[in-house]
């Protein structure tokens, strides 16, 4: 069996072609319309301008014709004459002689130096040499009582003399105490202290008047 379609589907069918095609082609003269108008506007722009061009050109010519020419400039002023002052060189000198001197003058201050202090002779040999108060017995007995054996030097067995330098001062006060040879083990320490607490000594005398003698003690430790 046969469908058949009817005249009004047939009838619509047609009807959208015709506005397809109808469409296609207005738009195909759009373009073309829009193309040409742009062709158009090219070529007549350059004409244009070069119209315009050639305006300035002749009228600037004109103009130049027409101007007359500017007047030279004026010519510069003359220089400024050079100011040249004098100066007395003799009394600029003298004033500055006289300025220095004031200065130094001024910041010179003069103090009187301190005398270095006198430092006394020392004599080795005096005609009077100082002795300790009683004699030599008096001061072998104050070393007997004053220094005791110290304990590590009897442990190692060690005895000697120690000797020891001192100053017996112009009053018969006692300095500069030192020890010039020693024999340790605590021996050197009892001597030196042994002296450095002896009483004023008697002091030596050089042409009658008291002077400062340098003297060295022998103390003597042995073991009995």
């Amino acid at each position: 069996m046969e469908i058949k379609k009817t005249e009004e589907a047939s009838i619509e069918k047609k009807k959208i072609s015709l506005f397809l095609l109808g469409l296609t082609i207005a738009s195909i003269f759009v373009l073309l319309g829009f193309e040409l108008r742009s062709a158009l506007s090219s070529k007549l722009e350059p004409l244009a301008e070069k119209a315009g061009m050639d305006d300035e050109i002749i009228e600037e010519v004109v103009m130049q014709e027409n101007t007359p020419p500017p007047p030279p400039p004026p010519p510069p002023p003359p220089p400024e004459p050079e100011v040249i002052e004098v100066v007395d060189d003799k009394k600029e000198v003298k004033e500055q002689e006289i300025a220095k001197t004031t200065e130094v003058d001024q910041k010179i201050e003069i103090f009187d130096e301190p005398e270095a202090p006198k430092v006394e002779q020392i004599f080795t040999v005096v005609e009077k040499n100082p002795s300790f108060p009683g004699g030599e017995e008096k001061l072998f007995e104050y070393l007997g009582k004053t220094i005791s054996y110290p304990q590590m030097a009897k442990e190692a067995g060690v005895k000697g003399k120690v000797y020891v330098q001192f100053v017996v001062e112009k009053d018969g006060s006692i300095t500069d105490i030192k020890i010039i040879r020693g024999i340790g083990s605590g021996c050197d320490e009892e001597a030196k202290k042994a002296v450095k607490n002896m009483p004023k000594w008697e002091p030596g005398e050089q042409r009658g008047k008291p002077v400062r003698v340098r003297f060295v003690l022998p103390v003597n430790f042995s073991l009995r």
